[in-house]
């Protein structure tokens, strides 16, 4: 297990700063940043940024001096390594590109919600989880089709209100859909975005259910991700929930693991069981496991 930094090179604030980064965890790189005094808010998804003035301390404390170039083929070697996609600015840029067609001169709604998804307290249901849902809906959805208007617009309002309230976030959300689309889309088009919103509040879509299937199989995707995306994922939902006790916590969430757990299957679209059932299923009771002891 080792912490590396690199040499400040990088310019702000009227100085230059290194990047600290773990090559085996996040955790080890928040406890040593703890360990050192370094503010949370020093933290960008993969790395610290800290100020030349602090790198001989650090590395007295045993951070590793590295190349730059060096850091990053580590970084990425151990999967810690946060892509482009996972960046709220990269995220933003694109998802203004996928907004659907069919709204097209709805951009004033587009922007309120990119607004919306960029509030500064969201750390996981922000832009990139966003991008990261109509990216796996694309995935699911057979090929050669594009994903139903429906779909992709409930993926768009199902975290639109996001104030770390299950089912209240998720009503307030669907009320929020059919406030905002009446007038754009025909009623029952409208009605259908909100049920899918709603579906997601406990991800069981009823049989038969097509369209809340793929929607739930998009949102729970992060599941089935490579272990060290899903470390990340987590890490994240602990930040959306800061206000929580460390107890609290722990017991909320192993919660919340068995019951995603108990689904039976997981994931409700063949090919979202041929993508993640598999992983979603390891990474889920590994979690669990070390929440539990």
């Amino acid at each position: 297990m080792v912490v590396l930094i690199d040499a400040a090179r990088w310019p702000a604030h009227g100085t230059v700063f290194a990047h600290l980064v773990s090559d085996t965890s996040l955790a080890e790189l928040h406890a040593f940043a703890e360990r050192a005094g370094i503010a949370p808010r020093a933290f960008d998804r993969d790395h610290y940024d800290v100020s030349e003035a602090r790198r001989e301390d650090l590395i007295a404390l045993g951070a590793v001096p590295v190349s730059g170039s060096e850091l990053i083929r580590r970084l990425r070697a151990s999967g810690l390594r946060v892509t482009s996609r996972e960046r709220p600015a990269h995220a933003r840029a694109v998802l203004q590109q996928r907004w659907p067609g069919a709204l097209a001169a709805a951009v004033p709604l587009r922007e309120e919600l990119l607004a919306r998804w960029s509030e500064p307290h969201r750390h996981y249901h922000d832009v990139t989880h966003l991008l990261a849902v109509l990216d796996a809906l694309d995935a699911v959805t057979d090929p050669g089709e594009a994903a139903p208007l429906v779909v992709t617009l409930a993926a768009w309002f199902h975290d639109a209100v996001y104030d770390g309230a299950p089912g209240t976030d998720e009503e307030a959300s669907a009320l929020l859909a059919e406030t905002v689309l009446a007038g754009h889309l025909p009623a029952s088009d409208v009605a259908e975005v909100a049920r899918l919103v709603r579906v997601t509040t406990d991800h069981r879509p009823e049989p038969g259910d097509r369209h809340g299937a793929l929607l739930c199989d998009a949102d729970l995707a992060v599941l089935g991700a490579e272990p060290a995306r899903y470390d990340r994922y987590v890490a994240a939902v602990r930040l959306d929930y800061a206000h929580v006790s460390d107890a609290d916590w722990r017991s909320g969430r192993a919660a919340v693991l068995r019951q995603l757990l108990a689904l039976d299957p997981l994931y409700r679209t063949e090919r979202g069981r041929h993508l993640w059932q598999e992983r979603a299923g390891a990474n889920l009771r590994r979690e669990l496991q070390t929440l539990t002891g």
